[in-house]
């Protein structure tokens, strides 16, 4: 009889969202090294590949007609400018893989999660990451050492509207402590993996069982 632990499942799309600072980077890297299910997802994006990076890797790089091409097709879950380039996650790997009982990371902000769910409701779980108080992630901001304070003032006015939308995610995480708030998230994505619904090797399994 097959082990419950290795029974099959449908992959899941992890979106961690936080305002700059907050340490949704640092939690992201923890998760990937800690987690062999999960993978980043790989975005397509029309700047010009930077050196040391791989295509495919870092980024799909593209074109702007391709990109454009993209979107008229529906072949991306979210896409938006940031700067001056268009950054876009593409739909057809990313499905093939959750199939296959892959995880995907998602390190995107509130607009991004939004349109990411409204495209794919059943695979997405949301996580929000908050800073212990405003002034810890003011204080952890000019800990970086590398933005001038007009700089850090801009960001500091963005996480004020980024953790506005707090409430259109399913976990909310508060950032005190970094290991704990990384167990938090792991446990967040060990129980997501565990619901009823993702568990697609059951069906066989109780038929099985009932036999």
């Amino acid at each position: 009889m097959a082990d419950h632990d290795t029974l099959h499942r449908r992959g899941l799309m992890f979106i961690l969202s936080s305002p700059s600072g907050a340490g949704k980077t640092t939690i992201s890297r923890m998760l990937l090294e800690a987690d062999d299910e999960i993978r980043l997802s790989v975005s397509a994006t029309t700047r010009p590949m930077r050196p040391g990076e791989i295509d495919g890797v870092h980024y799909h790089f593209v074109s702007d007609a391709a990109f454009d091409r993209m979107i008229e097709e529906d072949d991306f879950y979210e896409w938006a400018h940031v700067f001056d380039h268009r950054y876009g996650t593409p739909k057809g790997h990313i499905r093939a893989g959750l199939k296959e009982g892959q995880d995907f990371l998602f390190d995107i902000d509130w607009q991004g999660t939004q349109q990411l769910y409204q495209k794919d409701q059943q695979d997405v779980v949301r996580v929000f990451i908050l800073p212990p108080s405003l002034d810890e992630l003011h204080r952890r901001l000019k800990a970086r050492a590398t933005d001038s304070d007009e700089v850090i003032d801009g960001r500091m006015e963005r996480a004020r509207a980024e953790i506005s939308h707090w409430d259109g995610y399913d976990y909310v995480v508060v950032n005190d402590d970094v290991d704990q708030c990384f167990a938090k998230v792991r446990e967040i994505l060990h129980a997501e993996r565990m619901k009823r619904a993702r568990q697609t090797g059951l069906i066989g399994f109780v038929r099985e069982l009932m036999n």
